[in-house]
């Protein structure tokens, strides 16, 4: 009950006060929920049984979807945030003790495995996210971002229902609504705190909606902020966008909350507060803190082992100098070119510096040659009156010819899921389809 007991002193505390502002694609007035209306709705709730599993989607709408939390919360029913309800078994098997919440990855790197939290973990996540970004309750949270995703979880809704920062619903994430919103907010002379994702950053830069935005803070996770981006926005409108980045299993890990753009793409800012970070010897980050998930509920014993007893150990490869964070890499996506260990992520950095590029991935095929054991394949969305060999040319000022892609794979498909991310392995596993139909076309020729 101890988050259901955190809702009742935020209730008691904020009352009569805006909880969630509904904003209309038809400009007409807003509908509004107070902390009190929130309760009162939940009480008519029935009452479910405790330890069932309670899906919970984006698509119910917001007030609906707190009102879900809520019950789960109050009825101690085990939370699951889903992209949808379909397939789910509602009753859950054994569970680890005390668990109220179960995050399901995006199994962008691999098979999306399911995380087992308890409520002092979520809670611990949530002090953490607004101790670290000095988030203010009279600068509501703009909901650009799925709140079932965890980081829309953790910076929207935890926010909310155990601290009181309320919540502005834009009908939709596109610039036309958001431009709305900001209107709005300038007319009740408010500012408003804007957690996104790059692609998000991206479309509203395009299309003009960051120039004099009412906007107290700016944040972007979910996938890395290309630094070009983050530059231009910066050096175009004066926002800073502030660079986020966690994890499902611990949520938050490091936030950078420098004024000023980085000049480094790889930094992603200093641990945030209650976290400790230190790395294993292969280099590899591990996440301490009370917010560090209990364990995975399926996962074999390798990943199992990752995490657990207050610590996870992440894949990514990074250097801790000086207090801040930098992501090298991942150990587990390193291609291996003829014995060079490369890591994808330093080659899309230096795509996105070409001009017109929008998104990229570069991921490791095998070689028909042995000695080579790995083939670079860069997979770009480019403006299709960008040339390949003005791509080439472009990346081989910044790499060196060992870290040049052997394949282009140019996809105008190649765009951010719902969470913001580019899954390398689906797009890896679709290259190689590709490649083995073509191959057997040529044979059957």
């Amino acid at each position: 009950m101890q988050l259901f007991d955190q809702w009742q002193r935020t209730r008691q505390a904020r009352g009569t006060a805006l909880a969630v502002r509904c904003l209309r694609a038809d400009g007409s007035l807003p509908e509004d929920w107070t902390f009190d209306d929130l309760q009162r709705h939940l009480d008519a709730r029935p009452v479910v049984a405790a330890g069932e599993g309670l899906p919970v989607t984006a698509g119910q709408g917001v007030p609906e979807l707190l009102l879900t939390v809520l019950t789960a919360w109050r009825d101690g029913a085990v939370l699951m945030p889903l992209e949808s309800t379909d397939g789910v078994i509602e009753r859950l098997g054994h569970l680890p003790p005390d668990t109220v919440h179960i995050k399901t990855t995006s199994g962008s790197t691999g098979r999306p495995q399911r995380i087992a939290f308890t409520g002092a973990q979520l809670a611990a996540d949530a002090r953490a996210i607004l101790a670290t970004m000095a988030l203010d309750l009279g600068a509501p949270n703009l909901v650009a971002i799925s709140a079932t995703h965890s980081y829309g979880f953790s910076n929207l809704v935890l926010p909310l229902l155990l601290h009181g920062m309320p919540l502005w619903v834009p009908p939709s994430p596109l610039p036309a609504a958001v431009r709305a919103a900001f209107d709005l907010a300038r007319q009740e002379q408010l500012r408003l705190t804007l957690p996104a994702v790059p692609a998000l950053w991206r479309s509203w830069h395009q299309a003009g909606v960051l120039a004099e935005a009412p906007v107290a803070t700016a944040i972007s996770a979910g996938a890395p902020m290309p630094l070009e981006l983050e530059c231009q926005i910066f050096e175009q409108t004066g926002l800073k966008v502030h660079n986020f980045y966690g994890s499902s299993e611990c949520g938050g890990i490091a936030y950078d909350d420098s004024p000023q753009p980085r000049t480094d793409a790889h930094l992603v800012g200093r641990a945030m507060a209650g976290v400790t970070l230190d790395l294993d010897p292969d280099g590899c980050l591990r996440v301490s803190g009370a917010a560090v998930a209990q364990g995975y509920l399926d996962a074999g014993p390798a990943v199992a082992q990752r995490l657990g007893a207050g610590s996870f150990l992440t894949t990514d490869l990074a250097d801790l100098s000086g207090g801040e964070v930098r992501l090298i890499g991942r150990q587990t996506e390193c291609i291996n070119v003829a014995g060079r260990k490369i890591s994808p992520a330093e080659i899309e950095h230096a795509l996105l510096r070409l001009p017109l590029v929008q998104h990229c991935l570069v991921f490791g095929v095998p070689s028909h040659d042995p000695a080579r054991v790995e083939e670079i394949v860069a997979c770009v969305n480019v403006d299709p009156r960008v040339p390949v060999e003005e791509l080439r040319r472009g990346l081989a000022a910044h790499l060196p010819t060992w870290q040049q892609p052997r394949h282009w794979w140019m996809r105008p498909d190649l765009v951010p899921d719902a969470r913001g991310k580019l899954p390398r392995s689906r797009w890896r596993l679709q290259f190689l389809a590709e490649e083995a139909e073509a191959r057997g076309l040529m044979g059957r020729a």
